[in-house]
């Protein structure tokens, strides 16, 4: 039976004890450390966002905000999080999963891990669930080194989504805020706007209201569309940094279908490299 890339927090609550299950906590926003030292579900191992699950370039235009790190590299933080290839890992974050849960969740799956789900609502839902939570610092077990040599799921670079903005058997989805996609205001990045020929699905279209996934048979509805018009493997999926372009991999995951590219660099590569631009009309 193939593992749902999603668990609910009364599965994980039923999982707690397990000897080879690993929690951990991937809350990526600002003063996350402090956040994982005030509150944290009972045993979670914290990782960080920016130099675990990224490998930081000075010059953002080199890879964008948060490129990945090597395979190897990645390597040694999965061994020192005491992870093996038989662990159960679930991660979470308390941002609905767009934080950097999916992040950590793509790259266990592109490392060729089997178990790894996100905990559907997060932080927020274990505890409404009854799930312990407490401030403890958690040292991680020892295990044998982690070992993989390639990442295998498919990832584009800057000149293949240039070669896909002229194509019409591909499409490109933004999953950022529809403001930033229409060019009307950039928080983070230098230029407002979005990639030529690029459709916007915001990654927060996949919850409802109450913060969750939607079902699987409505994120289906979604997405099939796309993947039946031009193949999975026609599709790149970006975002700012790479981060939350995830949450919607996952989605299409937890829809049973096969996951598109990941444009790892995304937008804040993209504008900073002279490429072309659809600003605010």
């Amino acid at each position: 039976m193939t593992l749902s890339p999603i668990i609910e927090a009364q599965q994980l609550k039923e999982l707690l004890g397990e000897e080879k299950l690993i929690i951990i906590d991937a809350t990526g926003t600002q003063d996350a450390l402090n956040k994982y030292l005030i509150k944290h579900i009972h045993g979670a191992l914290y990782i960080d966002q920016d130099t675990e699950l990224a490998d930081i370039k000075p010059n953002v235009a080199d890879g964008g905000r948060h490129p990945l790190p090597t395979p190897a590299v990645f390597c040694q933080i999965l061994t020192r999080l005491g992870i093996s290839t038989d662990s159960h890992v679930v991660v979470y974050d308390e941002k609905n999963a767009s934080s950097s849960a999916s992040r950590f969740w793509w790259m266990m799956l592109a490392a060729g891990h089997k178990k790894i789900q996100v905990l559907n609502g997060g932080l927020m839902a274990a505890e409404k669930a009854g799930l312990p939570t407490d401030n403890a610092f958690v040292a991680p077990k020892s295990a044998t080194p982690y070992l993989f040599d390639a990442w295998k799921l498919p990832i584009v670079g800057m000149q293949d989504v240039a070669k896909a903005t002229n194509s019409q058997q591909h499409t490109i989805i933004d999953v950022r805020d529809a403001y930033r996609y229409n060019g009307e205001s950039e928080p983070i990045d230098l230029i407002a706007g979005h990639i030529p020929g690029a459709i916007n699905i915001p990654y927060s279209e996949n919850l409802g209201h109450d913060g969750l996934y939607l079902s699987p048979e409505t994120l289906k509805v979604k997405y099939l569309p796309l993947v039946e018009k031009y193949g999975a493997e026609n599709i790149i999926v970006h975002c700012g940094s790479g981060v939350t372009a995830c949450h919607t991999l996952l989605a299409m995951a937890y829809a049973g279908l096969s996951i598109p590219a990941l444009y790892v660099g995304s937008w804040s590569e993209w504008s900073r490299n002279s490429m072309p631009l659809i600003l605010k009309q």
